[in-house]
């Protein structure tokens, strides 16, 4: 089963990863519906989200890949992919559980700091030297994104403790980093990007399974519209928005990728904005054109570098 271009162009990557992003920016949104439906807020019911995304997902990706034969893997291609999985498993229970505590704005953009960990990681883990222009555009966005967190909504109904859902979306940010990172080094040994996926998703879901009992939450007994939320939330944000990602990392660099991805607290920020009248600062607006702009220039480098 071909999910992709085999040889992409620039545009093709472009498209799909804009895609991409813009369905992991409804992440935040079903999250929220979920958590406002059910009137909780918390770890147990935020680790039944994040377990049910991927419970689904993996049912979804599993029967049209586990049976597809390809290359070998080398052991090696097999442990990235585990780790990948360990490392998202650890990403949704913390992100998920960090819009309980804090604004749409400020879990997004927080856990979308990721490109600077990469950077630092992908220069002393594997060896890639940074453009300038590359590092510039991190700066850029960066500076964006806390002008973002620092704005903040004039609705924050959902902000009981800031600060606590903002430490939580900085470590989902940590997590996502080594998640593609692990993502991309298990592509590169041999996996396709769908093999990969089918691996990377089962292992988070098997590891996140258990995690709702203990806090004292199960599987069934909520209302019709949470499931349809969960639902959405493997679908789209899942299934299309990070295989879309991981699909993407296997091509270009993973800074760029994660650069890309800051278009998603700009998305949500819309969507927050109609759907639960989470208004955006000015500063926080601000913010946003300045992630735009540090985002064009790394697309501009790149699109230099590949001509």
């Amino acid at each position: 089963m071909q999910l992709f271009p085999k040889t992409p162009k620039f545009w093709q990557i472009a498209l799909i990863l804009g895609i991409g992003v813009f369905s992991i920016s409804t992440a935040a949104i079903f999250v929220r519906l979920a958590l406002e439906v059910t009137e909780v807020q918390g770890t147990g019911f935020s680790l039944f989200l994040a377990a049910s995304r991927l419970i689904i997902s993996a049912g979804i990706i599993c029967p049209n890949w586990c049976g597809i034969r390809q290359t070998p893997a080398s052991p090696k291609a097999l442990y990235y992919a585990g780790m990948a999985g360990l490392f998202l498993a650890l990403h949704f229970a913390v992100w998920i559980s960090s819009l309980s505590f804090t604004s749409i704005v400020a879990a997004t953009t927080l856990v979308t700091t990721n490109p600077i960990w990469i950077a630092l990681l992908s220069q002393f883990w594997l060896k890639e030297k940074l453009k300038k222009i590359t590092i510039i555009s991190i700066f850029i966005a960066l500076l964006g994104g806390i002008a973002i967190a620092l704005g903040g909504s004039h609705n924050e109904s959902m902000g009981s403790q800031p600060l606590l859902g903002n430490l939580l979306a900085l470590i989902g940010a940590w997590l996502a980093s080594l998640y593609l990172l692990f993502g991309r080094e298990a592509q590169r040994q041999g996996l396709s990007t769908g093999h990969y996926i089918a691996i990377a998703y089962t292992v988070a879901a098997i590891l996140l399974f258990p995690f709702p009992f203990f806090f004292g939450f199960g599987y069934f007994g909520y209302s019709s519209s949470v499931y349809i939320y969960v639902l959405g939330l493997a679908l789209f944000s899942q299934v299309i928005g990070h295989t879309t990602i991981n699909w993407a990392v296997g091509w270009i660099s993973p800074v760029l990728v994660s650069l890309a991805i800051l278009f998603e607290p700009i998305g949500s920020s819309i969507l927050g904005y109609f759907l639960f009248e989470e208004r955006p600062s000015f500063m926080a607006m601000m913010g946003a054109l300045t992630i735009l702009f540090g985002v064009a220039i790394a697309i501009l480098g790149e699109r230099q570098k590949s001509s």
